[in-house]
């Protein structure tokens, strides 16, 4: 079970230098077993809109989240404190800490390209390493 981070998405939607990467990574793993953040399905809104590429989105939203079965999960605000704490622990910013309180909770496996998630306890994992 995976947890994408915004950048894995994004890298897919706006084509990429990595994105045939991402593309085998979603084609082997059965979208039941993938997860998004609603702060990333928020995040990812924002630079779809931003880079007017919003029929894009529409058909993000329909492919991944109403068609397949990837899962939109959320922290609740009583979860703000962990977030907060991983900020100061780990040294990240707040949607990096959001990210990995959201995949600690519900026991998920990171994928991001972010390394700032390399000197966490829970770590990350890029779609190439699952590729294998």
């Amino acid at each position: 079970m995976y947890l994408m981070d915004t950048n894995i998405w994004l890298e897919r939607l706006l084509d990429q230098a990595r994105s045939e990467e991402v593309g085998n990574f979603l084609k082997k793993v059965t979208s039941e077993h993938l997860y998004i953040t609603d702060f990333s399905f928020h995040s990812i809104g924002i630079v779809m809109d931003k880079l007017n590429q919003k029929q894009a989105l529409l058909k993000f939203v329909q492919d991944a989240l109403i068609e397949s079965e990837v899962g939109l999960i959320h922290l609740e605000p009583t979860d703000m404190g962990k977030v907060v704490e991983i900020m100061d622990q780990a040294k990240l910013d707040f949607d990096d800490a959001y990210q990995y309180v959201a995949a600690e909770q519900y026991r998920l496996t990171l994928i991001s390209f972010d390394k700032d998630f390399d000197k966490t306890p829970l770590g990350r994992k890029e779609p190439k390493d699952i590729l294998g």
